[in-house]
């Protein structure tokens, strides 16, 4: 999301941020067509909890955040917002009408529930470069969401990004040994990834079963989650989910 770079480090330790994902909230209000819930006022609960940022993805569809939303949570949210977005001119041209925090490049297929992986940068470089340096030009930081895949960090860095965010889903999804290889794998990317100069972020199902463990991880500096925090606070709360997961990062860099 791009909240900004640490500048001080605590007992050696850089400190992490974690940024909320309300697009379910939306997905609810959606479901009725109605106001409720509002993104707005969970936007405000999760700044209430320790939220850092807050990330929205407006896709094509609409399923969920709509442009007005994007709107709203720049005018009335106090926190950095971070756009996630498809590399389109669509997508662009709102994202500069919004001039978020931070643009983070997804992407995108209209059949999918989530969103499925990274990006596939190597494979795009002249149509992201492009993307790139407009949203650059307009003061807003770039981030890709891209695989555990040192080439794919190292085909973001030749297309200008600020920031690389690591897709920890398939980490997630796995157990026992596959489980550890994933985050093996993690952990090469993210130190290769911090080498070259990226800003290192991840998510993607971390949940608090699995959240600690990416959160350790000493050059990831952003985690953002969404659905399993929007889904725990109909247990507890979304303000008490944030602060709990927030409580839980902070204490795996300790």
């Amino acid at each position: 999301m791009g909240c900004g770079h640490y500048r001080e480090e605590r007992n050696g330790v850089q400190p992490i941020r974690l940024g909320v994902n309300i697009d379910h909230v939306a997905t609810l209000r959606n479901a009725r067509g109605g106001a409720h819930p509002d993104p707005i006022a969970a936007a405000l609960a999760a700044m209430d909890g320790g939220a850092d940022g807050i990330t929205a993805h407006l896709r094509e569809d609409r399923r969920h955040i709509r442009e007005a939303d994007m709107f709203a949570l720049k005018a009335e949210v106090p926190l950095p917002l971070n756009f996630e977005m498809a590399a389109t001119e669509e997508m662009l041209a709102l994202a500069l009408r919004v001039k978020p925090n931070a643009c983070c490049l997804v992407p995108e297929k209209r059949q999918e529930l989530t969103t499925e992986g990274g990006l596939n940068v190597a494979g795009q470089e002249a149509a992201l470069t492009s993307y790139v340096a407009q949203l650059k030009e307009a003061g807003l930081r770039v981030s890709l969401f891209i695989n555990a895949d040192v080439s794919q960090a190292e085909a973001s860095a030749r297309v200008g990004a600020d920031i690389v965010e690591f897709h920890t889903g398939r980490y997630c999804e796995e157990m026992g040994e596959a489980r550890t290889r994933e985050l093996e794998r993690l952990r090469r990317a993210v130190a290769f990834a911090h080498a070259l100069g990226l800003e290192c972020h991840a998510g993607h199902g971390l949940s608090y079963d699995t959240v600690e463990a990416v959160a350790a991880l000493p050059e990831v500096v952003e985690l953002n989650i969404g659905h399993f925090l929007i889904a725990q606070a109909v247990f507890e709360g979304l303000a008490p989910a944030v602060r709990r997961m927030k409580t839980m990062i902070m204490g795996a860099r300790v």
